[in-house]
């Protein structure tokens, strides 16, 4: 059989099909490469010691992939480093997530219904490919830097050491092909849930009224922060400068703040700390509340402490629910009524908080000890860490969802929609 014939029930070619997903890979790739590097860039990373920005730039793509980037460091016989760090740089994956959504859907916008093979092929196509940018990834990202070490005892330190201190970073491969695939598997779901021309295989077109609306209200929903977040910031540079750092904190971590302030709008509460010269790209307010040695709490009420401000978020995040709920129910059918889009709201809501309350999660350690005791890393040493009390946080999700989700029923039902008749017709 020629290679050109298409596939069964396909409705393209072979090679087109390895054309479409190497093309969604591609822009995936490149949206996440150029938006580290130039945040990167922002921060200052391009000065690092022995050439070390591509190997950076790879390890932040890998971890905004879902990959993991293992820590490691060396100190002589007697002295020892630990490290370890566990973030998502958000903007990066962000970036990746829409490109590569794009490309897959963009052959599918004509269909009205696929088969299952067929969705499974093109999701499988990608995939692939994607395991090869990992593993290209994983291969560029490592390199070691000699750390300065803070000596208190007037040379002692650096006569036992054998070499100053070093600290560096490589990918572990395995785990980072697993999760870099349940991310990839994550992004191209989410976009057949979300987009309203993707086809679905016949058996599930029953379950697109629920759930579509739902996840497209959510990704907007998410898609608001980020620019809100993004408006708030060029507010910043204009009024306060920092152009540099603040571009640093758009382009690498500006939906992990604006998705923590939504889970803060809606009440839930965080913990964390921020010990050492080490600190979070964050606001004053947030910095002052985690500065403890030991975890503190963080949410409304701790923040209103040094910013009454904060309570805005409040009202922010019910106007931006409202909005979501509204939407989600004027795409809806007709025929929903307002318990049952109180109802979607809540899951999909609940879902979403616990999708930010996964990935939005930091932990960051580094400190030099000598025969296991003490810090000796000076004004280096430090920990960072910031994750959420994860039942609360659903708990609150769902009452909001539910509230929020009635309410935009309600509104929605004031406006024709889909599936609904003029009595002039009837």
């Amino acid at each position: 059989m020629s290679q050109q014939k298409s596939v069964a029930g396909s409705g393209a070619p072979r090679p087109q099909l390895w054309r479409d997903a190497l093309a969604a890979v591609l822009a995936g790739l490149a949206a996440m490469v150029v938006t580290a590097a130039l945040g990167l860039w922002a921060a200052g990373a391009t000065g690092l010691p022995g050439g070390a920005f591509p190997a950076v730039v790879a390890a932040v793509v890998v971890m905004a992939a879902g990959g993991s980037v293992g820590l490691s460091g060396d100190a002589g016989a007697i002295a020892e480093t630990s490290a370890s760090l566990t973030v998502m740089p958000l903007s990066v994956t962000l970036a990746g997530a829409l490109a590569i959504a794009a490309g897959f859907l963009r052959p599918l916008r004509h269909r009205a219904v696929a088969g299952t093979r067929e969705l499974a092929g093109r999701a499988a196509r990608p995939a692939a490919l994607w395991v090869l940018v990992l593993i290209g990834l994983s291969a560029l990202a490592r390199h070691s830097f000699t750390v300065p070490v803070e000596d208190p005892t007037g040379g002692v330190i650096g006569d036992v050491l054998d070499d100053s201190p070093e600290v560096g970073f490589e990918v572990d491969i395995p785990s980072t092909l697993v999760f870099g695939l349940l991310w990839l598997v994550g992004v191209l779901t989410l976009a057949l849930l979300v987009s309203r021309r993707a086809p679905l295989p016949a058996r599930l077109v029953r379950f697109q009224e629920p759930v579509r609306p739902a996840a497209h209200a959510m990704v907007v929903l998410l898609l608001w922060y980020v620019a809100l977040g993004l408006v708030v910031g060029l507010v910043v540079v204009v009024t306060r400068g920092h152009p540099a750092e603040t571009a640093a904190v758009i382009l690498l971590g500006l939906p992990n703040l604006v998705w923590l302030a939504l889970t803060l709008g809606l009440g839930a509460s965080w913990e964390g700390k921020v010990d050492g010269p080490f600190g979070l790209p964050m606001p004053q307010a947030l910095d002052s509340v985690l500065r403890t040695p030991e975890n503190a709490p963080l949410n409304l009420r701790a923040l209103a402490d040094y910013d009454g401000r904060v309570w805005w978020l409040v009202a922010v995040a019910g106007v931006a629910l409202l909005a979501a709920a509204f939407l989600m129910a004027v795409r809806s059918p007709a025929r929903v009524r307002p318990w049952q889009h109180a109802v979607h709201m809540a899951v999909a809501l609940t879902l979403t908080v616990l999708t930010v309350c996964l990935v939005a999660r930091i932990s960051a350690h580094y400190g030099l000890s000598l025969l296991g005791i003490g810090d000796l890393g000076g004004g280096l040493g430090g920990e960072v860490a910031l994750r959420p009390r994860l039942w609360a946080a659903l708990g609150v999700a769902v009452a909001w969802g539910l509230v929020t989700g009635f309410i935009g029923g309600l509104l929605a039902s004031r406006v024709r929609r889909r599936g609904e008749v003029e009595p002039s017709a009837r």
